[in-house]
């Protein structure tokens, strides 16, 4: 597969349009007029495409006037993308086709205080594993180009050099450039970025949230972060920091934080659940979630992660009450709180709610989403 021609804008509208056309396929002249490209160089991108294996006939449609049209569509097993998620105590790798299904998946614990050699060699034998047909859903005779590696993990981190910076609770990766790292040790292109944001990205990739063009995904699972999505991009800052959610403090001399400070809504919300009372920290992360609300004004908050997976309608009933009283006071209409989920099934089964294994499925959009011109989606 050629990815440099692959990623060329004109190709990137085109394979887009494929991509959301599904099975049903588009014509030529669809492509045309909706890209503004004209005939000839469709049908151009359309042939290289096809001889990539990229693109197949999807039979014929009638058309108003002279002979039927030939249908295209979007051959999804021509490429695949791995996806992982390095959290706190769980590793999730996740093969995608190229609309983002899964059709391969695998998990194991993992300690992500036990060492970054310790850490890195989990990761390349589960890849390893996992492109070869061994996990759920798995198949060995899996044709197409693998893409590379999309690689989410709880930050801060520099996103464009794949180093990572303090991670919260385990100081000792500052520096490591994970990236480069993986990507020799795999001889696969590799892409790092946090955790939510590779979840935000899949989500908006993915079509879950469709019209809405700015949200936020607040991921509750062993720790506390978010990703945001505004006016239709993920928002990474300028120093890639954007969306540490969980450590603004909401309560001056509260506990004490792993990330040095104290009162952060990670640790609220995770004493809370220690002790067994979900409503409380469904109420903590409804304020914060307010706070977030008020100063970007989104138009719409989901939630993810296992904690929420837990106790999906405690969550969101909990937080969703804040957000109305907020907005009952202020005279407005509340912004609506769900549960974030993943869209079509693939081979292993529905396609997972961010609860399971949505943060996998975005950071192989790290790698599928440049394809269709939606890096920045």
């Amino acid at each position: 597969m050629n990815l440099g021609a692959l990623r060329s804008h004109n190709t990137a509208l085109v394979l887009d349009l494929l991509r959301t056309a599904g099975p049903e396929g588009i014509s030529r002249l669809e492509l045309a007029e909706r890209t503004g490209l004209t005939p000839q160089a469709v049908s151009k991108i359309t042939a290289r495409l096809r001889e990539d294996g990229l693109v197949a006939e999807a039979g014929r449609r009638a058309s108003t006037g002279g002979k039927p049209r030939t249908v295209l569509r979007l051959v999804p097993e021509a490429g695949h993308a791995v996806g992982v998620h390095l959290d706190r105590d769980e590793l999730t790798a996740v093969l995608c086709d190229l609309t983002g299904a899964v059709v391969a998946l695998r998990r194991t614990p993992l300690d992500l205080g036990a060492g970054a050699q310790t850490v890195v060699e989990r990761a390349v034998r589960e890849v390893g594993e996992l492109v070869a047909g061994g996990g759920r859903g798995g198949r060995r005779d899996r044709p197409g180009a693998l893409l590379g590696v999309g690689v989410a993990l709880p930050g801060p981190l520099d996103h464009r050099r794949g180093v990572l910076h303090r991670v919260t609770g385990f100081p000792e990766w500052n520096g490591f450039p994970l990236r480069d790292v993986l990507a020799r040790r795999l001889s696969l292109p590799v892409v790092v970025d946090k955790d939510t944001n590779a979840a935000a990205l899949g989500l908006a990739v993915g079509g879950a949230v469709a019209p809405v063009s700015s949200f936020a995904y607040l991921h509750f699972g062993a720790g506390l972060g978010g990703g945001l999505v505004i006016g239709g991009a993920v928002h990474r800052g300028t120093r890639t920091g954007a969306g540490e959610f969980g450590h603004q403090v909401v309560q001056l001399d509260g506990p004490p934080c792993g990330c040095g400070n104290r009162g952060c809504v990670e640790a609220l919300c995770l004493a809370a659940v220690a002790r067994g009372d979900l409503a409380e920290a469904a109420r903590v992360l409804g304020t914060a979630a307010g706070n977030l609300v008020a100063l970007l004004d989104v138009d719409l908050v989901l939630l993810g992660g296992r904690t929420v997976a837990a106790a999906p309608d405690t969550f969101v009933r909990g937080v969703a009450a804040v957000l109305e009283e907020r907005a009952r006071r202020a005279g407005g209409d509340a912004v609506p709180v769900r549960v974030a989920s993943g869209g079509g099934p693939g081979e292993c089964g529905k396609r997972g709610e961010q609860g399971e294994y949505g943060v996998a499925e975005g950071a192989a959009q790290l790698l599928l989403a440049p394809l269709f011109g939606r890096a920045e989606a």
